[in-house]
């Protein structure tokens, strides 16, 4: 099964740039390099960082940039997203009982789990304990799963970033659940952080994936400013298999010279040398 995770597309008004970018023009990139070489994807999963601001306008942009994918997508919130406003533009997206943009589906054997990690006036993440029981129930009643978030659960050794990511109070009772129920959860993929991190935790395998605007420079010692550039961006192809996950990162937005060479031994010899 092929899955395309892309996150923190951070769109605003057209027009406005963002981070000395235009972020429109870096969606309609990405999507245009999905459409010509995984249309055969079975979602496109994005998460969250929809809007830079929250505003509608963003949301309305996002909403039409849609209308022509042929892959079905799911959205997911981030921190610079404003839960109301982009309710009110996406008013058929589902949400739990208890209103936030928590929502599941069952794609082949596994649960695909969407999770809301949005706290109010906050960049860190939060996930209460009503959330958690709908994650337990979701959980508890599969017998595989597959989870998406915004923030990074866990903290990544970066002094910065981590004090955005998943607080202190939620992430232990999080970590917990997702302890009891690792042998049910094939990956973690998570957003966020604007850079490709990969390790495993509370028993499980995670991954981010890099923003289509500006990427963060890790930085281990910087206690409080994060770093970031309008570096290369990027999307990830998730090959998701009953035994084995394998991640394709995707330079989308590459207008460079490609090369391409043969794979047999003389294809790699020294111009002008016989091959031994």
């Amino acid at each position: 099964m092929k899955i395309i995770h892309i996150s923190d597309i951070h769109l605003t008004l057209p027009g406005e740039p963002m981070g000395g970018l235009d972020p429109h023009e870096r969606l309609a990139l990405a999507f245009a390099d999905m459409a010509a070489h995984h249309a055969d994807a079975a979602r496109i999963v994005i998460t969250g960082d929809l809007a830079h601001w929250g505003e509608r306008g963003a949301y309305d942009a996002l909403q039409a940039a849609l209308a022509d994918m042929s892959v079905p997508v799911r959205l997911m919130i981030g921190n610079h997203d404003d839960r109301d406003t982009f309710l009110k533009v996406f008013d058929g997206q589902p949400t739990d009982a208890n209103g936030f943009v928590n929502h599941a589906e069952t794609i082949g054997d596994t649960r695909f789990i969407y999770l809301d990690s949005v706290g109010a006036r906050t960049h860190a993440g939060h996930f209460c304990a009503a959330r958690r029981g709908w994650l337990r129930d979701e959980l508890a009643a599969c017998t595989r799963a597959r989870l998406f978030m915004h923030h990074n659960p866990m903290p990544l050794g970066l002094p910065a970033e981590d004090k955005i990511a998943l607080n202190a109070a939620d992430r232990g009772p999080f970590e917990a659940l997702i302890r009891e129920y690792a042998p049910k959860i094939d990956y973690l993929h998570f957003g966020h952080v604007h850079a490709p991190v990969h390790g495993g935790w509370a028993g499980v395998r995670f991954a981010s994936v890099p923003s289509t605007g500006n990427q963060s420079i890790p930085d281990l010692h910087e206690p409080d400013l994060l770093q970031g550039a309008p570096m290369a961006p990027a999307y990830c192809v998730i090959l998701a298999g009953p035994e084995q996950t394998i991640i394709h990162q995707i330079p989308f937005a590459w207008d460079g010279p490609v090369i391409r060479t043969g794979t047999s031994w003389e294809d790699w010899s020294k111009p002008g040398q016989a091959a031994e």
